[in-house]
């Protein structure tokens, strides 16, 4: 089951009590006070696995409390601090205050980590209160309350190639075809039901592999902007993405005109975020072994070549068109890396509430 969005409510430890103790040794005249501090409570931390994909076991379980720590006690003992709680996420999970919608995090690299609600400090034993005028102090503090709160946690998956279009216009049969991955395939409207992430390799000019990971996302409706169909639920998985590859049905079954399907589809995702147009784009002409006569297919390239999008014709059941794609997508992904790496001096891998 993929599930991308979790509340959950967090509790750090509370700080361990100081102690009230004094000193009763034989043959020690003179004694004094010797009540330790108490252990610091554990922070709750959340923390980037590569492992998981998604948010289903937050769902099951909800509460996360860490234990106080130990108690001062007498002899100098200082209390045990008690352990942090690690919650594992995947990567490209995005944490929220609930209440407030503060941003506390986004982990976005595998071990990142960011600490959610930090743990008491502990109270200060008898000790720390003697003075000139008291040597017998029966004053010790009480250990700190460790913060809670209720978070939401939003996945927004990471990849390099979102794939986009109306239902049944060909992006999960694409996205096996360009990939290793096996998601749903069928002849009948969102045949996916949750997002799917495939890696393709091209073999670039320095002759190294590189890896494409690939995106097919549940199709895409009019008014899907504001909910409609699987609408926005999605939507979201197209933030983190370099570019976008455009499905177009241009076979002979196809109903709908395919300029107009894709400037729908273009509105949408403009409405739900109008970055998204800042993206690179791609439109492919699919399902071209079914085509019929070109007419749909000439229609909707012209309309990009007026637009200066670039265009390509796929089938994937017959391979065609399908390696001259992933080549202009990995050339896109590659030139995106590269000036990021560039312009990047440094992300932390810690990050904490204030």
């Amino acid at each position: 089951m993929f599930i991308d969005q979790v509340k959950i409510y967090v509790k750090a430890g509370d700080g361990g009590n100081g102690s009230v103790s004094f000193r009763r040794e034989k043959f020690v005249p003179k004694g004094g006070p010797d009540g330790g501090d108490g252990g610091k409570g554990g922070d709750v931390v959340i923390e980037a696995s590569p492992q998981l994909s998604t948010l289903i076991d937050l769902r099951y379980q909800q509460h996360y409390k860490v234990k106080h720590g130990v108690h001062g006690s007498g002899h100098m003992a200082y209390g045990k601090a008690s352990p942090d709680r690690i919650i594992p996420v995947p990567v490209g999970t995005l944490i929220r205050n609930f209440e407030t919608e503060e941003i506390l995090g986004d982990l976005v690299m595998a071990g990142q980590r960011v600490v959610v609600a930090k743990g008491g400090q502990g109270g200060r034993g008898n000790t720390h209160f003697k003075s000139s005028t008291q040597q017998a102090p029966l004053e010790a503090e009480v250990g700190g309350i460790g913060q809670d709160f209720w978070l939401t946690l939003e996945l927004k998956l990471l990849a390099d190639v979102g794939l986009v279009g109306f239902p049944n216009a060909g992006k999960s049969s694409l996205m096996a075809a360009m990939t290793r991955a096996h998601p749903k395939v069928g002849d009948y409207p969102f045949t996916t039901l949750h997002p799917n992430l495939g890696v393709a390799t091209w073999r670039g000019s320095n002759g190294r592999d590189l890896h494409v990971t690939v995106a097919d996302v549940p199709g895409l409706i009019e008014g899907a902007h504001e909910g409609k169909g699987l609408g926005i639920q999605f939507l979201k998985h197209l933030e983190r993405t370099t570019a976008l590859l455009h499905l177009v049905d241009t076979s002979e079954m196809a109903m709908g005109d395919p300029v107009h399907d894709f400037e729908v589809i273009r509105e949408e995702m403009y409405r739900y975020h109008p970055k998204m147009h800042d993206k690179p784009f791609f439109v492919a002409a699919t399902k071209i072994d079914i085509a019929g006569n070109r007419e749909k297919i000439e229609q909707i390239q012209r309309h990009c070549a007026e637009k200066e999008i670039p265009f390509f014709e796929v089938s994937s059941a017959t391979g065609d068109g399908v390696t001259d794609l992933i080549r202009t997508l990995s050339i896109t992904v590659e030139q995106h890396r590269n000036n990021s790496h560039q312009s990047l001096d440094y992300v932390s891998r810690d990050q904490s509430i204030p």
